[in-house]
């Protein structure tokens, strides 16, 4: 078969494996020949080995030929999927992207790996991250950093930058994420691709290791609309295992395994642009591309007008304190005696062992961030720090809903800059931190929330643009942002020179 990875999607692939037209292991094999090629010099992999990624494959290739001769056709039959490295997937590592996890191999599956094996899809190695999806570059990771596929001097974004990286190389059509303050939008932003931080509550938690419960969700990848809809489709659903788990997913599934036509317009559609996103501190390059994309949302009949989110300014602040303050809590899990790293003198006491095991498993940030949390929520500061953070948290979420009510979506830059240069703000923690500034306030609100590529900065890096859209009215955001696509057709004309 013609191999061209940057024209083959995931709708084509299920379609033609269903048909009995293509062969999913002819086809596993050409993509695992890519990623063997590409995944050294972008280091997109923590999970990679080319004969036991094919050896593991064998069963699900068993699974999908099967349902071919019965003729019961599998959303994503023969479909390539990459993990990133938080997600469980039986009898695989599970590190993290962090030494304290050093040897462990999960002994179940995700809800979200059972749906995909269910589905037909094949697993395509764990991918690289920010250690514990804490960093907005993904050079936390105990692993190295993830090089960004359109310029390898450049970061891919965090914490999900390995995921990102895969799919806009074309190493494999889909990938999962995680996004706790951005994490699947933002490294979609900077890799060209799509990203999208599903409703929280639509997608189960089950098998994600937390960084922030209430914070953290699964997200989709992809290189096109209609790809990340089966993806979402597949992932979406009610989950009893999971306490976060909203009934409601169930059906937000329904709509999203049938969905509407194609919109050709957006005739009637309000679309509002957040004023404080378009200020000080959003670089020129990016300004420019995403006022062109707004103004083909005009053409296509959009009404576009100012929607002032003031609360805005404190959403950083609120969520630093939040995602801290549940790490401290769900880091502490490791700690040398379960699972993973353990460091220990003979004959010491539990104590030493905590603190030499943590001391030599946790990086720095990770470090930093734990430190954190445990602060703001001791005794004397609890009031004035943690509790302050989730009364404005609970204001950004009505803020947001109110505007909601005014209009259909709104819009705004996924990220102030394009990618940046590695090393150049791993000593600037705030300057860091900022690179979410626009992304946080869809986790603090629990809304969808979708990056879309929109064009190109001056050092043809991509741009991309946010959409937020009502609390399980994602597959009305997935309609929006395929309208513009049609038009656009970014995802299909710019490819990584990889």
């Amino acid at each position: 078969m013609s191999f061209e990875p940057y024209k083959i999607f995931a709708t084509w692939i299920a379609d033609q494996v269903n048909k009995g037209e293509l062969s999913p292991k002819q086809l596993a094999f050409k993509f695992v020949e890519r990623i063997d090629n590409l995944a050294p010099e972008l280091n997109t992999h923590i999970f990679w080995d080319k004969d036991t990624v094919l050896r593991q494959l064998e069963p699900q290739l068993d699974y999908i030929a099967a349902a071919v001769k019965a003729n019961k056709p599998l959303p994503l039959a023969g479909v390539p999927v990459v993990i990133k490295d938080n997600i469980a997937v039986r009898g695989q590592p599970l590190s993290c992207g962090s030494k304290i996890l050093t040897g462990f191999h999960s002994p179940y599956d995700a809800t979200v790996v059972m749906r995909l094996r269910k589905a037909g899809a094949l697993f395509l190695g764990k991918a690289n991250l920010d250690e514990f999806a804490m960093g907005s570059s993904n050079e936390n990771s105990a692993y190295g950093p993830v090089r960004n596929p359109w310029n390898t001097k450049c970061v891919p974004g965090g914490s999900s930058g390995g995921s990102a990286a895969a799919v806009a190389a074309a190493m494999s059509p889909l990938a999962l994420g995680s996004d706790t303050g951005g994490s699947v939008r933002q490294p979609a932003s900077f890799c060209g691709v799509l990203g999208l931080k599903p409703s929280y509550g639509s997608v189960s938690r089950y098998g994600l290791v937390s960084y922030a419960s209430s914070l953290d969700q699964i997200g989709p990848m992809a290189r096109s609309i209609e790809d990340l809809r089966l993806l979402t489709s597949v992932l979406v659903g009610h989950d009893p295992k999971d306490a976060t788990s909203n009934p409601l997913a169930d059906k937000l599934a329904g709509r999203l395994m049938s969905p509407d036509k194609p919109r050709k317009s957006l005739d009637g559609i309000r679309i509002g642009l957040i004023t404080e996103t378009f200020g000080e501190g959003l670089d020129s390059g990016v300004a420019t591309v995403i006022q062109k994309a707004i103004e083909v949302l005009r053409e296509l009949g959009a009404v576009i007008e100012e929607v002032s989110l003031p609360l805005l300014d404190y959403a950083l602040a609120s969520y630093y304190i939040v995602a801290t303050a549940e790490a401290s809590s769900n880091l502490s899990r490791f700690d040398g005696v379960r699972y993973g790293l353990r460091k220990s003198a003979l004959g010491a006491g539990l104590r030493d062992l905590y603190k030499s095991s943590r001391s030599a498993g946790f990086g720095a940030e990770v470090k930093q961030r734990i430190m954190l949390g445990t602060f703001s929520l001791s005794s004397g500061y609890y009031d004035a720090y943690y509790q302050k953070a989730i009364n404005v948290r609970q204001m950004i979420r009505q803020q947001m809903d109110q505007a909601l009510q005014k209009v259909d979506t709104l819009v705004c830059p996924t990220s102030p800059t394009t990618a940046f240069a590695l090393g150049a703000k791993t000593r600037d923690v705030m300057s860091m931190y900022l690179s979410d500034i626009y992304t946080i306030s869809a986790n603090l609100g629990g809304h969808p929330a979708l990056s879309i590529l929109c064009g190109f900065d001056q050092q043809a890096l991509p741009v991309g643009l946010q959409m937020i859209g009502r609390h399980f009215e994602d597959d009305q955001l997935l309609a929006l942002a395929e309208a513009y696509e049609q038009v656009s057709q970014w995802n299909h004309e710019h490819y990584p020179r990889c």
